[in-house]
């Protein structure tokens, strides 16, 4: 078991384990509206499946919502 944060908690993970399955694992709500950080850098959507995690990282789901107008 490795240790990684996600969203600043720390998880208990099997390795190998890539973006993807984390997403997947976390029950990650609207997977394609999320951005991923991993290690403070935006990781793109094309490449999370490639994108291994390993002991430590730190990797953050982010949604950007629209709002409205300040008066």
């Amino acid at each position: 078991m490795a240790k990684i944060y996600v969203n600043g908690d720390a998880q208990e993970v099997s390795l190998p384990l890539n973006v993807s399955e984390l997403i997947k694992q976390n029950n990650v709500l609207q997977p394609e509206m999320v951005s991923v950080q991993v290690n403070e850098e935006f990781a793109d959507p094309n490449d999370w499946e490639r994108i291994q995690l390993k002991e430590g990282d730190q990797v953050d789901f982010l949604y950007f919502m629209g709002g409205g107008c300040f008066r």
